[in-house]
């Protein structure tokens, strides 16, 4: 089984950071798709209160549950904090969007025990 699908197979509670309450964007729509698929899908977003009818958390410290999968919609060089707090709450896996990679970052997770999905 290759990582793309262990993680989809093993993951349950997806937060995903930097999704948007905008239906026009690719957060939103990848989301919205994962959520109809049976995932339970975590906003993580500042900036917004909900999205697909979740409430959003400021920040990964912030989610009440259990995180299995952290899904980053952020530029690259964003990156970073969000990986260290995934590895701060427990979560299991890391996916990082088309086009969202950081080397340095996902080291670090993997160095914790968290395989790093990255430019897929």
């Amino acid at each position: 089984m290759d990582l793309v699908e262990e993680q989809l197979r093993n993951s349950k509670v997806i937060a995903v950071v930097g999704l948007s309450d905008n239906p026009d964007r690719p957060s939103y729509g990848v989301s919205r798709y994962m959520q109809e698929q049976g995932y339970r899908i975590i906003p993580v977003n500042p900036m917004i209160e909900e999205a697909l009818g979740e409430k959003s958390y400021p920040d990964l410290k912030s989610v009440p549950e259990p995180i299995d999968m952290v899904d980053i919609f952020r530029r690259s060089e964003l990156v970073p904090p969000v990986v260290d707090e995934a590895i701060e709450v427990g979560a299991k896996y890391i996916w990082m969007q088309d086009g969202v990679e950081h080397a340095e970052a996902a080291a670090r997770a993997e160095a914790a025990g968290i395989p790093v999905i990255q430019n897929d």
